[in-house]
């Protein structure tokens, strides 16, 4: 078995999503979440960019953009999401991110459902 990627880190931030869930339930529009997940990255003094620009580069040319919802201590995306499920889009989304930024470890988060649903995606191109 895998040994976990970033442990204290990506439990630390398991335990935000948990609290943000369980606190605000899961009704709020995405930006809702996202503030207060900010806010505890805040408080917990934890390094992070929010909404974090990530350029496509093809042949040395720029030839599109995405943007990150939380990008944390340079290690770890965190995508959140408020659908009623999880598709296939959303996990391409983050492979995306993580190949973009050459990036090893992305969560992520979907809001909407009754309990917090989140899923741990590794860059395998990625080595520590």
């Amino acid at each position: 078995m895998e040994d976990v990627v970033y442990p204290k880190l990506s439990y630390k931030i398991m335990g935000f999503l948990f609290s943000v869930h369980n606190r605000l339930g899961s009704s709020f529009e995405e930006k809702y979440y996202q503030r207060a997940i900010e806010s505890l990255l805040i408080e917990n003094k934890i390094k992070f960019d929010k909404e974090l620009k990530a350029n496509i580069i093809f042949g040395g040319n720029k030839i599109g953009k995405y943007f990150l919802d939380f990008l944390i201590e340079d290690k770890i995306i965190l995508e959140l999401k408020t659908v009623p499920m999880l598709l296939p889009i959303h996990f391409r989304q983050v492979r995306s991110y993580l190949k973009v930024k050459k990036i090893r470890l992305g969560i992520l988060v979907n809001f909407r459902a009754q309990k917090l649903i989140y899923k741990r995606i590794l860059n395998s191109d990625v080595k520590d």
